[in-house]
């Protein structure tokens, strides 16, 4: 390394406390979603943190977007800091919201436990820790080099986890991803630390409801079940879609290995009688079901067009028809998302990538998210392609029980992100 490069290492290994507390005082805010809990309280913890290092904190409702309410706004906060001449500017995202807690626990969910080298608590890895790093690697590279050029975004934004529609979508709606004004984009999600995220799989969630005719269950010939015709449609699945989807691969470097082909959910099913309050201690009543409704979650790669997606539950759904004369359905989109996936000589991975190297002396895998995160709204509303996703963390730890982020490998990620600041903003070190 150079020796400015040494001293803005130095400038990170010096803010280790720093880097641990601020990740333990995130995790200690509980902000759950659904159903969008404390989401002002941690937009005014970080704001409270940047504003003395010089950052202009603005906090911003979402206004108007989904699942924004009186009872549970949805808050974003976005922090800008400019440098001394003209430049570009970086801008680190990260989604302050977490999943549910769950069960099987044995730490304090929100408890930020220090052990072993590593922290514990719901969002640890995913991505709190990935928050703190980006705000530790904008610290020392601020001490380390006072005149840079251009400007340093953080935003801390709501919802990533139910789509991101009340957080980066509704900012690049509003114009904070232009690419007039921001250059290149880090979202440090949990891929692990020696990997550059180009992007994800494409995704079309929908409904599919198969229509009956209510009768007694003693006499279910009078009637016409719509279970029985959704247990039709779910055979079809098995029998020809499934074994067609795993047949395609892709390209695109998608991790884990199983997610290179083609895959159908079925998220939720439910027919019949409605589901009884805990408290209800009747026995159900005896009716034939006249209404059954799965949610499915098709992931699908960047070789395939949505339309023949879309086209290929249509006409599955004909073919059940065609054998079952009183089969009725609708299909109801829920949403979809573009696949996504940026170029590997774009600025903003080649310097990651050299960064990468230089902390840790091996040269970066490339990988695609087998999942969609809010590099989509970036790329489709914001029109910036320059966006990967790099940052501490080890995936599968994602939404799981006793959830943790190694302090060792945020300090890593902060340091391969402050060069990262270095190269694009003060590139004479």
């Amino acid at each position: 390394m150079t020796a400015p490069q040494a001293a803005l290492m130095s400038q990170i290994d010096a803010r280790r406390d720093r880097l641990i507390a601020l990740t333990q005082g995130l995790i200690r805010i509980p902000t759950l979603n659904p159903p969008g809990l404390h989401y002002r309280e941690i937009c005014d913890y970080l704001a409270e943190w940047l504003s003395p290092l010089g950052f202009r904190c603005d906090i911003l409702r979402a206004s108007g977007a989904i699942a924004d309410s009186d009872r549970h706004p949805r808050w974003n906060l976005v922090a800008r800091r400019e440098g001394a001449r003209p430049g570009d500017c970086v801008h680190f995202n990260g989604h302050h919201d977490v999943v549910a807690v769950g069960e099987g626990w044995t730490t304090d969910p929100f408890g930020g436990e220090l052990k072993d080298g590593r922290i514990y608590g719901r969002g640890a890895c995913d991505m709190k820790g990935g928050i703190a790093s980006a705000v530790i690697a904008a610290e020392a590279f601020i001490a380390a080099h006072p005149d840079y050029a251009g400007a340093i975004e953080i935003s801390a934004t709501a919802d990533e986890e139910s789509g991101g529609y009340g957080g980066v979508a509704w900012l690049a709606e509003q114009g904070h991803f232009d690419p007039d004004r921001v250059q290149h984009v880090i979202i440090p999600e949990p891929l692990n630390k020696d990997r550059i995220c180009l992007g994800h799989r494409g995704v079309w969630w929908a409904e599919i409801e198969t229509k009956g005719r209510i009768a007694h269950g003693s006499m279910p010939f009078l009637g016409d079940s719509a279970i029985r015709h959704m247990g039709a449609v779910l055979a079809e699945m098995e029998e020809v879609l499934y074994p067609l989807l795993a047949g395609r691969t892709t390209v695109m470097p998608v991790v884990p290995e199983g997610a290179r082909s083609s895959t159908l959910n079925v998220n939720a099913i439910h027919g019949g009688e409605p589901v009884q309050d805990a408290d209800y201690t009747g026995l159900p009543a005896p009716c034939v079901a006249d209404s059954c409704t799965i949610t499915i979650d098709r992931r699908f790669l960047v070789e395939e067009d949505i339309g023949a997606v879309k086209g290929e539950i249509a006409a599955l759904m004909e073919r059940v028809r065609a054998r079952r004369p009183t089969f009725r359905y609708e299909i109801r989109d829920l949403f979809e998302v573009q696949p996504s996936m940026t170029d590997k000589d774009a600025p903003i991975v080649r310097s990651t990538a050299a960064a990468i190297e230089r902390v840790l002396a091996r040269r970066p895998d490339y990988v695609v998210s087998p999942g969609t995160y809010d590099q989509k709204h970036i790329d489709r509303i914001g029109k910036l392609k320059n966006c990967i996703a790099y940052g501490p963390g080890i995936l599968y730890l994602a939404h799981q029980p006793d959830e943790w982020v190694g302090v060792d490998d945020m300090v890593d990620s902060s340091r391969v992100m402050a060069l990262v600041l270095a190269d694009l903003l003060a590139p004479q070190g």
